[in-house]
């Protein structure tokens, strides 16, 4: 019998093709972005389609070569855009620096990526400054983003009118480097992700389905996630992709500041870390007549778990929460929390979850021993992933391959529980998960019930060595103004839901909780903190 042979023609999956399509099938759709002096900015596709050609063009004719990296040092806005296709259309890889890290750590990661060229806003030069002299030899490119690029250095727009005229894109194979970003580095040095088309490609398309983030041509879509933070977890890919309008903020991230967006462009979907939308429903709560939302407002909450009590707040108000989970190392999209039909019934149970596995993404809990543990919702074990977009290992450093099986699953980090619909529960990160006399402590679990207490700003929940029980749990909380909290009336609150040695064991009321450069809470730097902890200091001590 003849062997079947497929007829399917070999059509390479490039971002090229996403840039094309906006200018050939949505060329007047708009890309608004808000300035430092808090001006609005219009452009549309049309226009951003050939400006990044033109950069792609200028970075060729500069001497970029192929798989070299051009780095980028901006806030969330259209010129940014133009560099995200731009750059991989000149067979350049994009890497975002992050702008909320320290001037030594950005001046780290610059040199280990090897960036040839920089991008960087005009109001972002102080901080280019601090850290400049630990690069070798790059070139500077200035974006007129707060008003005027200084004397003496080169413009981006006068960049960009050099590459004028006819541009042939290079020739790309799907598996090139098309971006790279780094983990935020709060274990370690930060280590870099080199993401390839066909990745970036394959995620856009996913996150754009129904069940996952479930964007249009009909939205109109506000990342509030940085775009030097895993790529604004591909949304600017996916808009573009689907045809939808983007609204860009810029270094105005403040809570009214982006309402005041929200109202003004009638966003249909939006998506940032927890902090970013406990710093909006408060601003909501307080003023509720302030603004005019789109009704049915859809808002993603990722970088780390959405406390129940939160997604209960802000659909009070009409706004639905969608919980996702992924990492850096995942481009970063891995699970999305819609819930299914059969579910239903149980649907405020699993919106808090981190939700089932996004298509083409394979997943998996390992315990101890490296053995699968059962999908029960009970068991735990580190979460292991891998799929078209997940890292197969980091940029330059052979050091960190430990992060990957044997069998090529990468390893989370992240201790969970599924359950038989596969319905991903984290209960901890590896390295903050409590163990309490043998037996295991959520954190997690514990920081969303506190901050359902009608006194709770903020919580985070760390363990501290104790001479007894190996260790135990102290809440740190940020009250609200003007109320108090005893740990007597905490742990009252949670008996309901947690066992007696479950409880915390001291209540620490600070002024602010630690943060990563991403929002995401820092316990590390707590536990630092409190490292002379002493029990024997504590009446709370068990």
């Amino acid at each position: 019998m003849a062997e079947t042979v497929a007829t399917i023609m070999d059509y390479p999956l490039t971002l090229n093709h996403f840039l094309e399509r906006m200018n050939t099938i949505f060329p007047h759709v708009e890309v608004v972005s808000r300035h430092p002096d808090r001006t609005v900015q219009r452009r549309s596709y049309a226009e951003i389609y050939e400006r990044s050609r033109k950069l792609a063009k200028a970075l060729i004719n500069t001497g970029i070569q192929k798989g070299e990296r051009v780095a980028t040092l901006s806030w969330n806005h259209a010129t940014h855009l133009e560099c995200y296709y731009g750059i991989p259309a000149s067979g350049a890889v994009m890497h975002t620096l992050n702008l909320r890290l320290s001037p030594h750590d950005i001046g780290f990661i610059a040199n280990h990526a090897d960036d040839k060229l920089l991008i960087v806003d005009d109001v972002l030069l102080p901080l280019y400054n601090a850290f400049k002299d630990a690069l070798p030899a790059h070139r500077l490119i200035v974006v007129p983003f707060g008003g005027a690029v200084p004397d003496g250095m080169e413009s981006y727009e006068d960049f960009i009118a050099g590459g004028a005229g006819p541009f042939d894109y290079v020739t790309t194979d799907e598996r090139d480097g098309c971006a790279m970003c780094y983990t935020s580095g709060t274990t370690g040095d930060p280590k870099g992700v080199i993401y390839s088309h066909r990745g970036m490609m394959l995620h856009s398309i996913t996150s754009a389905i129904p069940d996952m983030m479930g964007v249009s041509q009909a939205d109109c879509i506000l990342p509030v996630v940085p775009m030097f933070h895993a790529n604004a977890w591909g949304l600017p890919y996916t808009a573009t992709g689907v045809g939808a309008k983007l609204v860009f903020p810029g270094p105005h991230m403040d809570a009214e500041s982006l309402l005041e967006l929200f109202e003004q462009e009638q966003v249909t979907f939006s998506g940032g870390v927890p902090t970013i939308w406990l710093a909006i429903i408060q601003a909501l709560e307080a003023e509720p007549k302030r603004w005019k939302l789109v009704e049915g407002l859809r808002t993603v909450v990722g970088g780390s778990a959405a406390p129940p009590s939160l997604i209960d707040r802000f659909e009070s108000f009409g706004i639905k929460v969608l919980h996702a989970w992924g990492m850096t190392e995942m481009s970063p999209l891995g699970t999305v929390a819609t819930v299914k039909n059969n579910l239903l019934d149980q649907a405020k149970r699993y919106r808090a979850t981190q939700g089932y596995a996004a298509p083409l993404v394979d997943l998996r809990a390992t315990g101890d021993t490296g053995e699968a543990v059962p999908w029960d919702g009970k068991t735990m074990g580190e979460l292991e992933v891998r799929g078209p977009w997940v890292a197969s290992r980091y940029h330059d450093n052979p050091g960190a391959s430990d992060r990957w099986t044997a069998d090529g699953w990468f390893k989370t980090g992240d201790i969970v529980t599924i359950d038989p619909e596969g319905y991903v529960q984290i209960t901890d990160r590896s390295k903050d998960v409590i163990k309490s006399g043998g037996e295991w402590i959520s954190s997690v679990d514990l920081e969303n019930a506190i901050m359902g207490h009608p006194a709770v700003k903020e919580a985070a929940v760390i363990a501290l060595p104790h001479p007894k029980w190996d260790e135990r749990p102290v809440a740190c909380v940020v009250v609200k103004e003007g109320a108090s909290l005893s740990q007597d009336e905490l742990n009252e609150f949670l008996s309901g839901d947690f066992a007696k040695w479950q409880l915390p064991d001291a209540l620490v009321l600070i002024d602010e909780i630690p943060k990563t450069s991403t929002g995401k809470f820092q316990k590390v730097a707590l536990r630092d903190q409190f490292k002379d902890w002493s029990w024997d200091e504590q009446r709370q001590a068990v």
